[in-house]
C-alpha cells in the first residue's frame, strides 16, 4: 500500500464496498520457496469480516499448509498520469490507481460449503448483467456439476485487517487535478482509466 497518507483516507466502509463491487482478486500466502498467488473470484460478507472462495484441487495454495496468514489484494480502476497534464512546472509521470487489502488468515472449508459458495458467487455477478435472466447452477445436469465440482475445493478467509489506497493526485491543486483527469480522458492509459478520470473528476 502507498505509504502517503493523503491517499489512505479511505473509510473502511468505502474500502469493503470497492471490494465487494470487484469481487476479483489476488490471493497470496507464503510457500516453501517463496510467495504463492492465484487470481482468484470471491464472495465478500457485507461486514467485511470474511470472504468465501474456491480454488482448483491443483493450485499449489490448495496443498499449502493451512490454516495460514494471507493477503487477498484486490485492485480498481488504474491511469498512467502524464506531467505535463498538470500545468506545472517540476512534474513527474506517476500513476492513479485504487486498491484494497484484506489481511487475515486461509482456512480450508468442508465440502458442503462449495455449492452454496458457488451459487452466490455467481449470483452476485449475474445479477449485474440484467435484464439477462441469470445463470443458476441449476441449468447444469447433477453428473456434469458433481464432476466440476471435484475439481475445485471451498476456502474462506476470516479477514482480520483491511487497508485501502485510493491515489487520484490528492496531493495536487483542483488546477492540477482537473487538467490530469482531461489528459487521462483524452489519452487513455491503463485498467479502466476512464474510471479513473472519473473518480478524479468527483473529487
Amino acid at each position: 500500500m502507498h505509504p502517503n497518507p493523503a491517499f489512505r483516507q479511505t473509510a473502511t466502509a468505502e474500502a469493503i464496498a470497492m471490494a465487494r463491487a470487484r469481487s476479483f482478486g489476488i490471493l497470496s500466502v507464503n510457500g516453501p520457496d517463496g510467495p504463492l498467488a492465484a487470481h482468484i473470484p470471491f464472495d465478500l460478507a457485507a461486514d467485511g469480516g470474511l470472504a468465501l472462495l474456491h480454488l482448483a484441487r491443483s493450485n499449489p495454495i490448495a496443498r499449502a499448509v493451512l490454516p495460514s496468514p494471507a493477503l487477498l489484494a484486490v485492485s480498481g480502476p488504474d491511469a498512467y498520469v502524464s506531467p505535463d497534464w498538470y500545468g506545472a512546472d517540476d512534474q513527474v509521470p506517476t500513476w492513479n490507481y485504487t486498491a484494497v487489502h484484506l489481511r487475515g488468515v486461509l482456512e480450508p472449508l468442508g465440502p458442503e460449503a462449495l455449492l452454496p459458495h458457488l451459487d452466490a458467487v455467481s449470483a452476485h455477478m449475474e445479477g449485474q448483467l440484467a435484464p439477462k435472466a441469470p445463470w443458476t447452477t441449476a441449468k447444469m445436469t447433477q453428473s456434469a456439476m458433481e464432476r466440476l465440482m471435484r475439481m475445485i475445493l471451498p476456502f474462506r478467509l476470516v479477514i482480520r485487517g483491511i487497508d485501502s489506497t485510493v491515489k487520484l493526485n490528492q496531493n495536487k491543486t483542483h488546477a492540477q487535478r482537473a487538467g490530469a483527469a482531461a489528459g487521462i480522458a483524452a489519452s487513455p492509459i491503463g485498467l479502466d482509466a476512464a474510471g479513473i478520470a472519473a473518480l478524479m473528476q468527483r473529487e
